[in-house]
């Protein structure tokens, strides 16, 4: 459904009367275009402290498709990098604060403002509360950009295994991503030989819920970079899934995942090539408040939306189905992490799906070479949320940094991201996509 709001301040008209009444102005997002992939303009890449990453992220900033700059060289930059990783105490902080007030209010619409941070040290307090400090800094930050700009905070070990990251917030891809603390500890594929264009070239996976709406969108983003895509959905919608299946050029799954015996389906299904990318989707909803919810209400939920994702992603791990190497997207929402009336269930099972990524995270990567990570999607424009009742829709476009809803091709692409072998350094993982909701954030 076409966001009349959205479309109408995009007017003269509309811009002056929503100014004069101190209502959202939400700005058209940028998104992936072929006729337009990447973002144009300067990049601006500025240091707070001393930095021992400088050179080294210099060279990564100087592959992407900005034209790097050190000083402002022309007045509306498409990005800043601010390297803050330097900064160990909390008079350092000062220098957040002089290298970005001058500029951010010059960053173009629909620009980018990256702080690279490092790990919070569990043994120096001074450090740790001056680089939890820039989490509080990013996040407010991204609520006062507006115009479609978005602030992100990318805590790094190495530049190297931070490239695939940066270009992701770095280009259209990201246009719903704000607000959001994005950890990069671990160590990345070869990403000097990724093809950035189709970095998931030559991998195969496999997508739930497929046959409509986001599953759908991510089946697509997946395959434009690359991916064999085999896509799976329940029975009673074969036809759907053939039809997606056959535009994508890939394979149709029909399965109940609920079944007991849907993982070694699934795995005799991708033999003998095995699955590099495994994305949990699949999710129903039988909204009602508990006092009012049944347990046949309840129970679909639970097992839909986490049960059979645990059983399925045990049994793939364990039959060395998932080859190393390979990545493991589960779909959160932000009702697991703020709730939502009438959603307890939902929230539960969404809750349950953080819970599992935090906990199969480190353990996958040790014994299996696969990375685990989540996505959070907020307020998301598809036939499920267009027959919201009108009101509770607006607020749910509106309540977020970006004053809009997102779209499924949002989540697809952060999706895509962290499916990349060139990103195995992000692992354990939940990124929230949804333009900075004011829930949860």
């Amino acid at each position: 459904m076409a966001d009349r709001y959205l479309n109408f301040t995009g007017t003269a008209p509309g811009r002056f009367l929503t100014r004069k009444l101190g209502l959202p102005q939400p700005s058209a997002l940028r998104r992936w275009t072929p006729e337009n992939p990447h973002l144009e303009g300067e990049l601006l890449h500025l240091t707070a402290g001393v930095s021992a990453h400088e050179a080294e992220v210099a060279s990564i900033l100087t592959r992407t498709h900005l034209k790097l700059a050190k000083v402002p060289a022309s007045s509306r930059p498409a990005a800043v990098i601010l390297d803050a990783t330097g900064i160990s105490d909390t008079p350092a902080l000062s220098d957040v604060h002089a290298a970005l007030h001058p500029v951010v209010r010059s960053v173009a619409d629909n620009g980018r403002v990256v702080v690279l941070g490092a790990p919070v040290s569990p043994s120096d307090h001074h450090q740790a509360a001056a680089q939890q400090a820039l989490e509080g800094f990013v996040r407010s930050l991204g609520k006062e950009l507006g115009r479609g700009r978005t602030a992100t905070l990318v805590r790094m070990r190495s530049a190297a295994a931070t490239e695939s990251t940066l270009r992701f917030l770095l280009s259209p891809r990201s246009a719903y991503v704000s607000g959001q603390v994005i950890e990069v500890v671990g160590e990345a594929g070869p990403a000097a030989s990724c093809d950035w264009d189709r970095p998931l070239s030559g991998r195969t996976a496999l997508v739930t819920g497929a046959a409509r709406g986001i599953g759908e969108a991510v089946a697509e983003v997946l395959a434009r970079d690359g991916a064999h895509v085999v896509v799976l959905d329940v029975p009673s919608a074969q036809a759907d899934l053939v039809r997606v299946a056959d535009r994508l050029g890939g394979t149709a799954l029909p399965l109940d995942i609920t079944a007991d015996d849907a993982g070694d389906r699934m795995a005799s299904a991708l033999a003998p090539g095995g699955l590099d990318i495994l994305v949990h989707n699949a999710g129903i909803t039988r909204d009602r408040k508990l006092a009012n919810m049944p347990a046949d209400r309840w129970n679909p939920v639970m097992d839909v939306n986490l049960t059979s994702v645990l059983r399925t992603t045990d049994a793939l791990l364990k039959s060395g189905t998932l080859n190393r190497g390979g990545s493991i997207v589960a779909t959160a929402s932000i009702a697991g992490i703020a709730g939502n009336v009438g959603q307890t269930n939902y929230a539960a099972s969404k809750a349950g799906i953080i819970g599992l990524v935090r906990s199969l995270a480190p353990g996958a990567l040790a014994e299996y070479g696969v990375t685990v990570n989540a996505v959070a999607p907020g307020f998301i424009e598809t036939r499920m949320t267009a027959a919201v009742p009108l009101f509770i829709r607006e607020a749910g476009r509106r309540m977020n940094s970006l004053a809009q809803g997102g779209l499924p091709v949002d989540v697809a692409e952060t999706t895509a991201w962290l499916s990349s072998a060139a990103s195995g350094g992000v692992n354990g993982q939940v990124v929230r996509v949804c333009g900075q909701s004011l829930l949860g954030s």
